[in-house]
């Protein structure tokens, strides 16, 4: 059933994703009596469509992630509501990642300084 709904949700999100940001895009056009507003709604937009895209990547990458960006003892990838960067974050702060973790971290941390410590999601429900 997981696999079904996996394809049916791609082949939804192929459809309907580029309907969904032409029409934000004339909304915002419609609402924005300036260009700073417009912008400002529009990237306020993006970064939560980012935010979205960065859970899914955590959720489809995390057997290679857990093998290549972590040592074994370390905290787990997978959990589909936490951000790639909020599981570096974690492990940053445990000592548990690995040189190519520790790599991609300091090139998050060289764009946006430190991004995966400020991206850290606390959640008591976490069930990795």
């Amino acid at each position: 059933m997981g696999v079904l709904l996996y394809i049916l949700s791609r082949i939804l999100s192929l459809i309907f994703k580029p309907i969904g940001v032409l029409y934000a895009f004339m909304v915002f056009t419609l609402e924005s009596r300036t260009f700073g507003k417009f912008f400002n709604k529009l990237d306020d937009y993006f970064f939560d469509m980012a935010i979205s895209e960065d859970q899914s990547g955590n959720t489809a990458m995390q057997i290679l992630f857990n093998h290549i960006f972590i040592k074994k003892n370390g905290y787990k990838f997978g959990y589909y509501d936490e951000t790639i960067s909020s599981v570096l974050g974690k492990n940053q702060r445990m000592g548990t990642l690995t040189n190519l973790g520790k790599g991609l971290n300091w090139l998050l941390g060289f764009i946006d300084k430190n991004h995966s410590i400020d991206a850290i999601e606390e959640d008591e429900s976490h069930p990795i």
